[in-house]
């Protein structure tokens, strides 16, 4: 080989040496990234109001990830667009796992709903962990004298948008599954959207609204108090908090519809992080006392991996996709 050549054939050496070094230490400084995840605040968005299921959840499962890690995560409230808002401020975020999102049935909803939304949630949300899965729960007012599901159904096909049904906002679960309700039952209801669970409640215990199918951890405390009376469960079977309420299902054949709540971060954010995290948050679902309040906030809890929960993601977003097909509602545009 001549002396140019050999020339040539070391500085290519030299140069794959480099690269080689160069791809070690990203790899090194993204584990070290990894390990010592967070080093500053977490922002764990939460696209409803305070008040809420989705808010009780976070805070709850938040204040205990900041135990764990030495760091806060630092709830943010930011109501909208049924849940769009909050969304779309993470999937825009930087990928580096101090921004989160409270991952709640509007999130699959709203995919199918919503004409003109500027992502596709299950291709650009990367799924963290599941928590729970809560049965929303038909819930009615002191003046409304309907005691069964069978009774409210003949009440309102003898009152025909009289009834006026609240709802956590145009799109969320609660509204749904009202929805889903009303198709089923052959009935008609006046919808009255709010921007919040929290709101939404209040007006059904002034009587301005005579019907939620709220999630449980928002309305379960005025179930027990006796202010709000409690006609089903809108999951496949009866709730171990409320045994004595029966399911939807019971009367209406076929229905069904339960909320499942995660955690989720921008696409890309580094598989270290996201797995880390995970981690974390299976830990705190697997402690007696996290187990007991989520039970007692009429849940199941969910410790998986984060591709498990990809995959309810999707499916969840395929259910509801048909629900809103199926009931022909139109698109937000």
């Amino acid at each position: 080989m001549s002396a140019g050549g050999s020339y040539r054939m070391s500085l290519r050496r030299a140069a794959i040496l480099v690269i080689a070094i160069g791809l070690s230490t990203a790899a090194s400084i993204g584990g070290a990234t990894a390990l010592d995840y967070p080093t500053r605040p977490v922002r764990w968005v939460v696209g409803f109001a305070p008040g809420g299921a989705n808010d009780i959840i976070a805070r709850l499962i938040g204040q205990r990830l900041s135990e764990r890690l030495v760091q806060q995560f630092v709830i943010e409230n930011r109501p909208g667009a049924g849940g769009n808002l909050g969304a779309e401020s993470v999937i825009n975020a930087e990928p580096d796992g101090y921004t989160v999102l409270l991952v709640n049935p509007s999130n699959f909803i709203n995919t199918s709903l919503y004409a003109n939304l500027k992502f596709n949630f299950p291709r650009d949300v990367a799924p963290v962990a599941s928590f729970m899965r809560v049965p929303n729960v038909m819930t009615v007012g002191k003046g409304l004298e309907a005691k069964t599901v069978a009774e409210f159904i003949a009440y309102a096909k003898a009152n025909p948008g009289k009834i006026n049904m609240a709802s956590a906002g145009t799109g969320t679960s609660v509204h749904l599954s009202g929805e889903m309700f009303m198709a089923m039952a052959d009935i008609k209801m006046q919808h009255v959207p709010y921007r919040g669970a929290g709101p939404a409640v209040t007006d059904m215990l002034g009587g301005q609204v005579q019907v939620i199918f709220d999630s449980m951890p928002s309305i379960i405390p005025h179930i027990r108090s006796g202010a709000l009376r409690a006609l089903a469960v809108t999951s496949a079977t009866r709730s171990s908090q409320l045994p004595d309420t029966p399911a939807i299902a019971d009367t209406v054949p076929g229905y069904e519809a339960s909320a499942l709540f995660g955690m989720g971060a921008p696409r890309n954010t580094p598989k270290e992080i996201v797995e880390k995290l995970n981690k974390e948050i299976n830990a705190v679902l697997a402690e007696p006392g996290m187990t007991k309040q989520i039970v007692e906030l009429g849940g199941d809890a969910l410790i998986g991996t984060p591709e498990a929960f990809g995959a309810m993601i999707v499916a969840e977003t395929e259910k509801w996709k048909k629900v809103i097909e199926g009931a022909d509602i139109k698109k937000v545009e």
